[in-house]
């Protein structure tokens, strides 16, 4: 686990996929950081909570990303899909064979848009996948591959962030930290 992963928050981002999912993979000892796309290092959920990121966009080193990571919420998904440095960055890390993990209105809204879900099962948030009307958006809770993980919407966020931990680094760090936050009794 030597490359890290990068988790960006917009303006309107879903607070409880951000943040869940940012706690759940350093439980699990993964290297994380968030990251604001804009000017300053704040940005401000959806319901209102502002959040001071790690790092900025334009301070970060994504070629030695292992995952990068997109919550959904409205209007931060609309946001990150207007941010073109992060859609430049989303683009050649997938044509590298990275990971991009991606939650309730971003599948559609980023991914989906942008063509980095053709051809493959994804989810989203119900009502969003007429934002990329070409892919299959299934439904189901979260669909994984190895390169591309989505999930449907905050209800969900455990089950992304485990599929992200499981991705990363295997079934017995996501059953330890499923086992820590008291998710399988």
């Amino acid at each position: 686990m030597s490359k890290i992963s990068y988790i960006f928050l917009a303006d309107g981002f879903e607070e409880i996929e951000a943040l869940a999912t940012l706690d759940m993979i350093r439980r699990a000892g993964i290297e994380i950081k968030s990251v604001s796309i804009n000017p300053t290092n704040i940005a401000t959920g959806a319901h209102g909570i502002p959040v001071t990121a790690d790092c900025n966009i334009n301070d970060i080193n994504a070629s030695n990303a292992c995952w990068l990571i997109l919550p959904g919420g409205l209007p931060g998904a609309t946001n990150l899909a207007d941010c073109l440095p992060l859609v430049n960055i989303l683009k050649e890390h997938h044509a590298n064979g990275g990971g991009i993990a991606a939650i309730c209105a971003s599948p559609a809204f980023v991914l989906g848009a942008t063509g980095l879900l053709e051809g493959v099962d994804a989810t989203c948030y119900p009502g969003c996948e007429g934002q990329a009307p070409s892919v299959k958006f299934t439904g189901r809770p979260v669909e994984a591959t190895k390169q591309i993980i989505t999930g449907r919407g905050p209800g969900y966020t455990f089950q992304f962030a485990l599929a992200i931990i499981h991705a990363i680094a295997g079934e017995d760090a996501a059953q330890k930290v499923a086992d820590g936050m008291l998710l399988t009794e």
